[in-house]
């Protein structure tokens, strides 16, 4: 997934067109609280999921009267729109599927109407939501975004090999190694994982494997840690094994899945977005290793996870998530905003999280009467594109229960600092995959750590 941030950005984008656009940050032509309707943007583009939407959309648009404009935005076109949409004025009003680092960009500069949201998550009732989901979507006390669901990144591995090799389960820096070394052939990758440079996939494969080494990108005191010994030490780590026991060349959030789905490796990381996949119910991203074509679904029969890894200075393992929100922009029509917010957390949460229940894991459980509806409700919802099944079908259960409890396990860089607002602005530069892609290439993972830690400074001193 490719994000650049716009933390930085905006101020210039916004003083240089202040004279044609006037740079105020409003609902555009539509948004402003006298307008009839709202616009809406959607942080996807594939065409199932955006039609998915619509018709929820319609649903609310009939039962309240409100207008609503949909305009998808591709995830790797969000900052530079949102960017050219401040300068103008033309802000949407509520902007949906948006990840935690956006979010922090957003509230850096000044974007985002957190009354507005606040108001929302009060009438959804703050108790109804995971409380770690509200805590990564608040500075201090203010709610930033209505958090909706989450998706997890994991270690997928093939199962059956594992248990051939009489391998325990990769959950460690040295169960990894091992495995990936007793796995490694010219004709099986031992592993593969991200090593693009300037691609927020790196970043977000990284960071995971980083928490579990105790490597932060900032200590309590805000400071820069990215050349610290944990750091260091999990740059190495990732460096040796990307170089060692993967397959050529940069990869990237498409080249690891294929690499696995061929069968040409035994473990990879990705998100919960790939369990459909994996399963065979998606035409356009299906396995294709030897056994898959008798039986579609035997690399999901055939795969374990591990939502956490340890590392050898950390203090435990971390599990590395996304949450994903809804938000209201300064300036826009509140009042028709909110009621779509709280529409599509009530009435529409059910469609909305069953468009791909593999990668929208409720963070709202349910309402205060029934507590749970949802995130039971869940685990019985159908997945795929192409073929519709539950997840179950493919899935042990505690494969489904790990996905499931994961909001209230995940852990990010900067946030529980009080530097969300440089984890967002990260996004553009990249140090860290820059890095990752330095040592997975045989480069010095201390050179590395020392180039990423000062471009991080540097960022940061941006913004003070």
């Amino acid at each position: 997934m490719k994000i650049r941030s716009t933390a930085v950005t905006i101020t210039a984008v916004c003083a240089a067109a202040l004279v044609l656009a006037g740079c105020t940050a409003g609902g555009g032509d539509d948004g402003g609280d006298d307008a009839e309707g709202i616009t809406f943007w959607l942080q996807e583009d594939l065409p199932d999921r955006v039609a998915a939407t619509e018709e929820i959309v319609a649903a609310f648009e009939e039962e309240s009267g409100v207008e609503v404009e949909v305009v998808s935005v591709a995830e790797d076109q969000f900052a530079q729109l949102i960017t050219s949409s401040a300068a103008a004025g033309d802000l949407p009003d509520v902007i949906g599927g948006i990840s935690l680092p956006q979010v922090r960009t957003l509230s850096a500069n000044e974007l985002l109407d957190t009354d507005a949201v606040a108001a929302a998550v009060d009438a959804l009732d703050p108790s109804t939501f995971s409380e770690r989901a509200l805590e990564l979507t608040a500075d201090g006390d203010t709610q930033l975004a209505v958090p909706s669901e989450s998706w997890l990144q994991m270690l997928f591995y093939r199962s059956d090999l594992f248990e051939a090799a009489g391998l325990d389960a990769p959950d460690s820096y040295d169960k990894i190694l091992e495995a990936a070394e007793a796995l490694n052939s010219p004709e099986l990758a031992g592993f593969v994982g991200a090593t693009a440079p300037g691609d927020a996939f790196t970043e977000q494969t990284f960071e995971q494997v980083a928490l579990g080494n105790g490597c932060e990108l900032v200590n309590e005191d805000g400071e820069i840690e990215l050349d610290s010994a944990p750091c260091v030490e999990a740059l190495s780590f990732y460096g040796d094994l990307t170089s060692n026991y993967s397959v050529p060349g940069s990869q990237d959030v498409d080249t690891t899945r294929a690499t696995y789905f061929a069968g040409d490796a035994a473990m990879f990381i990705w998100s919960s977005f790939v369990l459909d996949e994996m399963a065979g119910l998606r035409e356009d991203a299906k396995p294709n290793c030897p056994e898959c074509e008798a039986d579609p679904a035997f690399l999901a029969a055939n795969t374990g996870v591990v939502t956490s890894i340890a590392g050898p200075d950390g203090e435990g393992p971390a599990q590395f998530g996304e949450i994903t929100s809804w938000t209201i922009t300064d300036g826009a029509n509140a009042e028709d905003s909110q009621a779509f917010i709280e529409y599509m957390m009530s009435d529409g949460y059910e469609d909305w999280i069953a468009i791909a229940p593999e990668g929208k894991v409720p963070v709202r459980f349910g309402t205060a009467d029934e507590p749970t509806v949802y995130s039971d409700l869940w685990a019985t919802l159908p997945a795929g594109v192409d073929t519709k099944a539950p997840l179950s079908d493919f899935y042990a259960p505690e494969v489904l229960e790990a996905v499931a409890a994961g909001p209230e396990d995940i852990a990010r860089w900067a946030i529980p600092q009080g530097q969300g607002d440089l984890l967002g602005a990260l996004q553009g530069e990249q140090p860290v995959a820059t890095a990752v892609n330095e040592v997975s290439q045989g480069g010095d993972a201390e050179q590395a750590a020392a180039t990423a830690a000062e471009a991080a400074r540097s960022v940061q001193e941006s913004l003070q």
